[in-house]
């Protein structure tokens, strides 16, 4: 293995680090990146002895950083970051609509989560008695905040 070999083993390692950050994110890329650049250090020291060793060993972690480095000072980082800011709620509650004891029906299989409609209000629901089928009867058992817990519904 040559010279050449071991520049392009450290820096396929860099630039799947860098694709783990910024395009395929959880780990397992980056973990395979800095295998790869581990090898091209080992390899350097057991071919080359410990000067080109030691040598590739502090270009690799100078390398390393300065990519980093720069990407984050040229606001790569920013440019690829999701901005979308998401305010809302998964429930806002009208109090005017949706009240304790009103009677609905699940348009969804709650299991235990699911959608319930209360007359012209749509809202996601939980169950308090697990599994409720689709177009059974609910009523509104309890509102704590934005959750809504339902049961069924035993009036005909």
């Amino acid at each position: 293995m040559g010279y050449i070999s071991l520049i392009l083993l450290i820096l396929l390692g860099i630039v799947l680090m860098i694709l783990d950050f910024l395009v395929i994110p959880g780990g397992v890329v980056a973990i395979i990146g800095v295998l790869c650049m581990i090898a091209g250090v080992v390899t350097a020291f057991v071919q080359f002895g410990t000067t080109v060793g030691f040598l590739t060993l502090v270009l690799t972690a100078i390398l390393t950083i300065g990519f980093f480095w720069l990407m984050m000072r040229t606001k790569t980082w920013r440019k690829l970051q999701l901005k979308t800011q998401i305010d809302s709620k998964m429930n806002e509650v009208d109090e005017s609509k949706l009240k304790e004891g009103m009677e609905g029906v699940a348009i969804s299989r709650l299991a235990p989560t699911g959608t319930g409609l209360f007359g012209d209000a749509e809202a996601e629901v939980v169950s308090m008695q697990g599994f409720i089928d689709e177009n059974s009867p609910i009523v509104i058992h309890k509102i704590e905040g934005s959750k809504i817990i339902v049961e069924v519904s035993h009036q005909n």
